[in-house]
Formats: C-alpha cells, structure tokens, sequence
C-alpha cells in the first residue's frame, strides 16, 4: 500500500506542481488586487445628486410608456448618462437581491420627457463613460458578449456590453449595459494586468467561454480533486519517511540527502495540511454534483407581499427629495419596493447610506430602518414552516459578514443592524434581512452554512478574527502562501528531474 501511495504522489506531484505553484501566487495576488467589479459605492458615487427641482414622471407613467410584456420587479429612478431615466427590471425569480440582479430583463425610460429608450447605443455609451469619469476622454472600443474580464452573472441582464477606453490616470476601461446605458463594470489597467496573475489565472478563467461553462466547471472540478489527492498523499507519505524516534544513517530525521527532496519533505510536514485543506476547499468551491444546493427557497414574492408595479406610495417624486433633502439626506437614487404588503420607496446616497419613504394617510415619512415585528411578520410569509429563532444582529455572525474591496463578495452589501430569522424546516433554513432597507441578503439551509465552512472557512479563513480588513489576515496568509509556493517549487524540481529521467531510460 505504501508504494502504491507513493506512486500515486509522484505522479500526481508531477502532473499538478506547476498549477499549485500558480494557485499560490495568483491567491496572494488576489488578496491585494480583485477581480474586476463595480462596487456599490463606486457606483453611487459617479452619480449626480436628483434634484428635487426637476419635473418627473411618476412610475405608473414610465409603466404605461414600456408597456411591459411581464411582470415588473423592480422600478429604479436614477441617472444615466447624464440623465434622469426609469429602469424596469421584469421578473427573473430571483431569491435575494443579488440573484435578482443577475436575471430578468432590463429596459428603460425617460424620466423627464417620457418616451420609452431603445437599446444604448454607442452615443449613449460614451456619455455615460464620461459621467462616470467627468473631464476624461472616452474612445469607443466595441461591443462584446462576454470577455476575460465580464464573466460574472450579474451582467447578464445587460449584455451585449459596450467598451469605452477612458485616458484617466487609471486608463480605466468601463463596461456600459446596451440595456440601459448604465456603466456596471470598470477595469483600470493596474487592475487589469495584475489580474492576468491574479483572479484570471487563479480562476483558470483562460478555460471560460461563456457564463454557464459545464466544460469549465469540470475541468476545474476534475484538476481540484488530482490537487487533494497529491496533497493528500503526500502529506501521508512525509509522515511515514519522518523519524519521530531515532534517526537515519545520516543523523537526521528525514532520509533525503538531496536539498530539494529533503526540503520537500520539511515543507511538506511544515504545510501540507494547509495544502491539503486549501485543494479540497477549492473543490468544495465548486459546488460538485451540485451537494450545496438548497432543497427549498424562500418565497421572495410572498414576503414582499406585492411587486412595485400593483403597489407604489402614491406621493410625488419631487415631494420625496425635497423631504429626503431636508433631513440632509442627498438621495441620487430613489428604488420603489413593496415589503409585506407595504409600499415604500429605498433612497440612496453616494456613500452606501439608505433612507426609507413610507406613506400614511397621503402624509409621507422617512425613516432610517423598518421595526422588527413588522420584518418578522414579512419574513414568516416566505416559508411555509413556522419560525423557529430571531436574533438581531449588531455584530456579524459567522455567515453574514463583510469582506474587504477586492474579495469577490467585495460588492455585497452587508449592513448592520440585520435579522436573522430560522425556520423550523427539514433544511433548518435561515435568512438575513437588513433592516435598513427591508432586503433579504442572504439565505442559507443547513447543507450551504455546512458549505460555508467547508470553501470560505478553509479556503480564505473568514473567521471573525481575521475578517477586519488590515494586515493581520493578509499577513497570515500570504506567509502560508508562500510555505505553499516553496513546496510546490521543490515539487517541480524533483519532478522535472524524474521526467527527465524516465524519457532518458525510454
């Protein structure tokens, strides 16, 4: 068994060496420098303040003028392209708001004038690229489905996606929805090359040629699973070779004379598991044969109560700003939303603060969040079981937490205070409301909170102790990063030597 075992490392050593040393690299990188996204506050702070001076359509008019074929899910005032527009975002059965974004259709109105807007063009294109960087010149690059650096889901509504070179000091390149002629994705140039040896390569990204890639997927899944293997193997085999109690004829505890093999065993015995761990929670990453899937949903629709386009605060937009603007609140998008029944409007500001517009009895209200019973009262509607636990949450949990800018949930929005609310179904389902806005976040059941544990936990250790941006968690793990890298450089040299061995015999 022990040759065997032996043989499966060298083999699988050889074959994954050069990979490993890669992923190691690419993840250190990729503490640093994310992949390319358009954060939330990247994106409200390009957008000008509406002025509660200006004339608006009122959304049943913007309703009318789209004459929409389905169901209306979103209704969003907000500028594009230096104008104030309407975007209506159809029914794409999304669960949380970040999966909603990422389906449906998109399109969108005029917000002054009324007519209903073709697709952008690239007239449309470039002047949103230079409203979201005032003073820089923008070029015309072409229009493309999917490229390296656009393969997230939440494009999809918006493709095909205009390109703009900008010659800022970034020499940014935006990425503009042919939908709306909203800018939703920027790439400066630092950020693109880095990102050649960071998330692209981590990724394997070179592989991808479309959103939903199963031949991707699998190739990842497949070169995952030889990684644990190796490591596994030879985490064992290190053992097995190490003196625990006595010594080799050469005085020490491992048997290799050879620097690379001896260094390969002490860094093996050193970082191994951490090795082992870090292949097998990149498998567990991609969601094989699909074991994290939840088994049942929350009912979005039903907590809601309403879509904004059967129910919507009848007062009027510049009536809304000139409130929101008298509690120095300097709204630059204004979101109609229906909570339990409830119409309000979601203001926003351009530094991720939220207020939200109630009306009652024709009179209407601002508040800063929604009251806990009435978000218990919303959330209980979405499960058929009852509820089992509430809990507010003044601190981040263990599932609901913020991460830094460049990791990839670097775009979530993760306020507090938040609900937690647990149901007594067969997967023991919780879900995360943010009480300032009256959003599902997050909706975990038990085999996706196990999945939690078994990818982000031992992949990036998001524990509470190192999730506070700074140099301790970066620290951490660039240092075990590079245990990891040296053992897979000793890995190359012994295999290269054993290839160049065997096509010399043969």
């Amino acid at each position: 068994m022990r040759r065997y075992v032996f043989l499966l490392h060298r083999w699988t050593g050889i074959a994954m060496c050069l990979l490993m040393a890669a992923w190691f690299v690419s993840g250190v990188v990729m503490l640093f420098v994310g992949y390319p996204k358009l954060t939330p506050s990247e994106r409200l702070s390009s957008l000008p303040v509406l002025a509660a001076a200006g004339s608006y359509l009122e959304p049943a008019q913007a309703l009318r003028l789209a004459a929409s074929p389905g169901v209306v899910e979103g209704i969003t005032l907000t500028t594009i392209a230096g104008r104030p527009q309407y975007v209506l975002h159809d029914s794409g059965g999304g669960l949380t708001r970040i999966d909603a974004l990422a389906s449906g259709a998109l399109r969108s109105v005029a917000a002054t004038t009324g007519p209903a807007l073709p697709r952008a063009d690239v007239a449309t294109a470039l002047a949103a690229a230079q409203m979201f960087r005032p003073g820089a010149e923008a070029h015309y690059a072409g229009l493309v489905q999917e490229d390296r650096w656009t393969h997230g889901r939440g494009l999809n509504p918006h493709r095909p996606l205009h390109v703009v070179e900008l010659d800022d000091a970034d020499a940014t390149r935006v990425y503009v929805s042919s939908a709306t002629g909203q800018v939703v994705l920027d790439a400066p140039r630092a950020e693109r090359y880095w990102n050649f040896v960071g998330a692209w390569l981590h990724w394997l990204y070179m592989l991808r040629d479309q959103p939903t890639d199963p031949v991707w997927s699998w190739t990842v899944i497949g070169l995952s699973a030889v990684g644990v293997f190796s490591a596994a193997t030879g985490l064992l085999n290190g053992i097995w070779r190490w003196r625990f109690s006595g010594r080799y004829k050469n005085g020490a505890r491992t048997p290799y004379r050879d620097a690379a093999m001896r260094w390969h065993h002490l860094l093996g015995l050193g970082f191994g598991l951490v090795l082992c761990t870090w292949m097998f929670s990149g498998l567990m990453s991609m969601n094989p044969l699909r074991i994290f899937d939840p088994a049942m949903r929350p009912d979005i629709q039903a907590l809601q109560g309403a879509t904004p386009a059967q129910s919507r605060i009848t007062g009027p937009v510049p009536s809304m700003l000139r409130l929101l603007a008298a509690q120095s609140f300097s709204a630059r998008e204004l979101e109609w939303r229906v909570l339990d029944g409830e119409p309000y409007v979601l203001a926003r500001n351009g530094s991720k603060e939220v207020r939200i517009v109630t009306e009652s009895d024709g009179v209407l209200q601002v508040r800063k969040q929604w009251p806990e019973p009435r978000l218990i009262a919303a959330a209980a509607r979405s499960v058929a079981y009852p509820v089992a636990a509430v809990e507010r949450l003044e601190r981040h949990d263990a599932f609901y937490y913020a991460r830094e800018q460049a990791s990839m949930y670097g775009g979530y929005e993760r306020r507090l205070p938040a609900l937690r609310v647990a149901f007594a179904d067969p997967g023991a389902t919780w879900i995360y409301l943010d009480m300032q806005t009256g959003q599902v976040e997050l909706s975990l059941d038990r085999m996706q909170r196990a999945g939690r544990w078994l990818f982000n936990f031992l992949h990036s250790w998001d524990v509470p102790a190192l999730l506070t941006p700074g140099w301790p968690r970066e620290l951490v793990l660039t240092v075990l990063s590079i245990g990891g890298l040296l053992l897979s450089v000793t890995a190359s040299i012994i295999g290269w030597r054993r290839v160049r061995k065997s096509a010399s015999q043969r």
